[in-house]
């Protein structure tokens, strides 16, 4: 049952005084999940492309070594291209499943969100329950990404606990553009285009295989720099680098605020006053 189809389903949920304040949270927070667990294509994009997402990107890396810069040290490591190259994979693949999973679940519960806050529900705590929700869901995708990982590599129990650090920030962020997006545009398509080519753009740019200005300081602006700096530092130079994790956070943390400012604008309860 979809969640505009338990609220109609529901006596409660119609009028503010018939719906406690301590059981607004979970019931919001169990909408929430359920709508973002529920889209199929997203689970056969995690499940299937992932794997091989990571077979087709080590057949294209091949044996050869880079050199790929620690912006903490002014180090340049030499590593393995095919470590860097499934780094990188992991990070794509987790900026277009997560966007698109946030934003498609965002954009079909907006209208049913405008009704629960109109029969009572307090922003605040349909806020709380979107943002538990994202981080759910964003740690289940990281973390299967990071266990898919293994297949091709093992970094050993530190740097694969560096990588998938780095993965939860980068599916975070990239949950909070979809939350973004999801309020802001009008088009399934529109959205769908900025995840694709941002993240496409994004991670790729990192990777001194593809892109012979990869060590450039530009690169510093974009999303995917800090946690592909932590995740590289921590898996293949054994130097842990929480300032730019902190990056990920920020450019998560920014998202989501502009997309839950634009969110509790357009749920805004518009009943008159008495």
């Amino acid at each position: 049952m979809s969640a505009p189809e338990a609220l109609k389903g529901t006596p409660s949920t119609r009028s503010a005084p018939s719906t406690p304040l301590y059981g607004q949270f979970p019931t919001a927070l169990g909408f929430s999940v359920r709508e973002q667990s529920r889209n199929r294509l997203a689970a056969l994009l995690l499940v299937l492309f992932v794997p091989l997402w990571y077979l087709l990107m080590t057949s294209i890396a091949g044996d050869k070594d880079l050199e790929f810069k620690l912006y903490a040290t002014g180090e340049l490591l030499s590593v393995d291209g095919t470590h860097v190259t499934l780094i990188t994979a992991g990070m794509n693949s987790l900026t277009m499943i997560s966007g698109f999973v946030v934003f498609d679940a965002v954009r079909k519960a907006l209208n049913f969100d405008k009704r629960l806050a109109f029969a009572g529900f307090r922003q605040s705590t349909l806020i709380g329950a979107k943002m538990l929700a994202i981080g759910i869901v964003a740690g289940t995708i990281a973390l299967y990404t990071a266990l898919a990982l293994l297949i091709y590599w093992r970094p050993g129990l530190s740097g694969w606990a560096t990588v998938l650090a780095g993965f939860v920030a980068m599916t975070l962020t990239y949950g909070s553009l979809g939350l973004l997006l999801g309020v802001l545009v009008k088009n399934d398509l529109e959205g769908f285009f900025l995840i694709i080519m941002g993240g496409l753009t994004d991670t790729f740019l990192q990777n001194p295989l593809g892109n012979p200005a990869a060590n450039k300081p530009v690169l510093q602006y974009f999303p995917s720099f800090g946690p592909m700096q932590f995740s590289v530092g921590g898996s293949l130079g054994d130097t842990v680098m929480w300032r730019y994790l902190g990056f990920g956070l920020i450019w998560a943390a920014s998202f989501a605020v502009i997309g839950l400012i634009v969110f509790h604008l357009r749920t805004r309860s518009r009943r008159p006053t008495r």
